[in-house]
């Protein structure tokens, strides 16, 4: 690699560039990495684009910026791929395309243990026990659970309340849970039910509803009526989610069809999952960067997707891939499973991938609705405000409290994109006389817009803050404390009925507030961005507060050290399984006596004369 120090020389660099897999990276001013690349053949690929040839806008622009180049060279060109994909998630290069949504999708979990559960799961999937998805949003996995339930009574407890129950809990009473905990159901009766649920995430919903016919059949030959009624009650269920749901048969095996749309600079790619033939929905991910065209961020995305989580065994695509082969060895390597990267195929899979192409078409028809909509409403608020242009970044505090307890500000941001919730920032507000909103506003706009001062936040152009002229008064304290240039800073108080629509705007300066049109895109825009901040603050301080109460409440109790505090949360898996629990559940936590589980109930049940 050339030093660092030095000018970079073209020509000896290219001249000494191995016939190798690796990967480059395009470098800018201060060593800035502008974009990473992997290559079969290093000399090849990195000396095509200082030939002289053609190359693309985009291309011609980073080039002009590129100071020098390294590489690093790998065994295979899998691992070339893995490499770049590191990278590039590490960096995040302009010039890369990159995924604006990343997070990982919401898993059913069966969880291994003698009465199985049935649980929500994001993560990791180190657990033991069987995960299914993964599922497309997280309305999606809360709704087949819910399903589960009702038709099969799964227990969603966690193991810890399961293990010290005495009595069935509510969800016995619903009929959403059969009472394993306490002897209701027998181990043989749990495990079918539980085999039942494996088939329909399993997507073999014919074989259950057959299944159930035949011991729907059974059971009214021996004359056990109230089972046969049950199960009669599972069919019907069932053949209703039939009924609702896309189902078709793809040989039984899992599959993601992929498909890109674009839009002048703009590109978003929809993956329709597909598990045990039956559609779980759609998502959609919009990109930015690149310096190729839709097959360029197909397989940008693929690379950057997939290589992060498990694949399925099929991955359709809504049109050919150079690189697919590749693609197929790497994430079969990452998955241990084979994996087939597939393009032009028919019938039912060519369904598949229309409606992924049809669902990109409609997110990116969507997103350029929205940008136009908050377009129109940031130009309306630069004018009402007198800033000479719509303002490109906006920030909002909020405080939040319960009488002075547990007090938490928020500074939420706004772009011309929408949120930027990687932005986002709360603060736990400390040294406060309780109840003192105005202390805790300066407070907290002090602490961010010092950050701001060292460089590592930019200024906003407009600063919100949700309250009339004494937070307004507070704010600008902090903001001279913090030692910047403030921006235009406006407080936004409720009407006077605090009803939406009369917002009063108060700026620095002026005596008379001002009101803005109900209903004008400016005042749309103000309370979308103050809401938010409440929102945000609301979610912290509640946060906060459930915990200083758990502690303290249980602080309260004599003879209960932080030890057995610990053990009695994990035990009943907070405090709400602690209050449910009777002095028979409380004293088989170990160090808990018989006489101390009885002060705990009566801390947690407080009867007549007993506070």
């Amino acid at each position: 690699m050339p030093d660092a120090a030095a000018p970079f020389d073209v020509r000896s660099f290219l001249a000494a560039l191995p016939a190798k897999p690796g990967v480059y990276r395009m470098l800018g001013r201060d060593d800035t990495i502008l974009y990473v690349g992997k290559a079969r053949h290093l000399k090849n690929r990195v000396s095509s684009y200082f030939r002289g040839g053609a190359h693309g806008d985009r291309t011609q622009v980073m080039l002009e910026q590129v100071l020098r180049v390294e590489v690093t060279v790998t065994a295979s060109e899998i691992e070339a791929l893995l490499l770049e994909q590191n990278l590039i998630k590490r960096h995040r290069p302009r010039y890369n395309v990159l995924l604006k949504d990343d997070k990982s999708f919401p898993f059913i979990h069966l969880t291994a243990h003698e009465f199985p559960r049935l649980e929500f799961f994001r993560g990791s999937r180190k657990e033991p026990g069987r995960f299914f998805g993964p599922f497309p949003s997280t309305v999606a996995t809360r709704e087949s659970l819910l399903l589960l339930q009702k038709l099969f009574r799964i227990r969603p407890c966690a193991d810890t309340f399961f293990a010290n129950r005495s009595r069935p809990c509510l969800q016995y009473q619903i009929q959403r849970c059969t009472g394993p905990c306490v002897g209701l159901v027998t181990k043989e009766a749990y495990a079918q039910d539980v085999a039942d649920a494996t088939r329909v995430l399993e997507g073999r919903n014919d074989e259950v509803i057959a299944d159930l016919r035949r011991r729907m059949d059974g059971a009214a030959d021996a004359l056990r009526f109230e089972e046969a009624a049950r199960l009669r009650d599972q069919v019907g269920m069932l053949k209703q989610v039939q009924a609702s749901q896309s189902v078709t048969r793809m040989g039984g095996r899992d599959a993601d069809a992929v498909a890109v749309a674009s839009a002048g600079a703009d590109h978003c790619v929809s993956v329709v999952f597909v598990r045990g033939g039956r559609n779980l929905g759609s998502s959609n991910f919009f990109t930015r960067g690149g310096l190729g065209g839709e097959a360029e961020v197909l397989t940008a995305f693929l690379g950057q997707h997939y290589l992060a989580r498990e694949a399925p065994a099929e991955i359709l695509v809504s049109q050919p891939l150079e690189d697919s082969e590749l693609l197929e060895a790497a994430l079969g390597e990452r998955s241990g499973h084979a994996v087939r990267v597939r393009a032009g195929v028919r019938g039912t899979r060519a369904r598949w991938i229309a409606m992924a192409r049809a669902n990109a078409e409609l997110g990116l028809t969507m997103k350029a609705a929205s940008r136009a909509g908050m377009a129109e409403q940031l130009e309306s608020l630069g004018n009402v405000l007198g800033l000479g242009g719509a303002p490109a970044r906006i920030e909002c505090f909020d405080v939040s409290h319960t009488m002075g307890e547990s007090a938490i500000a928020s500074c939420v941001v706004m772009g011309p994109e929408g949120p930027i919730k990687s932005a986002y920032r709360r603060f736990n507000l400390r040294g406060l006389t309780p109840g003192d909103d105005y202390a805790g506003m300066r407070q907290a706009v002090e602490r961010h817009f010092g950050r701001i001062a060292r460089g590592e936040f930019p200024l906003p152009d407009l600063l919100l803050i949700d309250g009339g002229r004494g937070q307004l008064a507070a704010a600008l304290d902090g903001l001279n404390a913090a030692g910047v240039a403030p921006p235009l800073t406006v407080g936004v108080a409720k009407g006077v009925d605090r009803r939406a629509g009369q917002e009063r705007l108060f700026l620095d300066g002026q005596d008379a507030p001002l009101i803005l049109e109900a209903g004008s895109p400016a005042l749309r825009l103000i309370q979308r961005v103050r809401d938010e901040a409440h929102r945000f603050a609301i979610a912290g301080h509640r946060k906060a507060r459930d915990l200083a109460r758990r502690e303290s409440f249980l602080e309260e109790i004599p003879g209960l050290g932080p030890v057995r505090r610990k053990e009695l949360l994990k035990a009943f898996g907070g405090l709400h399984g602690l209050k449910q629990a009777s002095v028979e559940d409380l004293a088989k936590v170990q160090g808990v006596s018989r006489n101390l589980a009885e002060k705990i109930y009566e801390r947690m049940n407080p009867g007549p004369g007993n506070t």
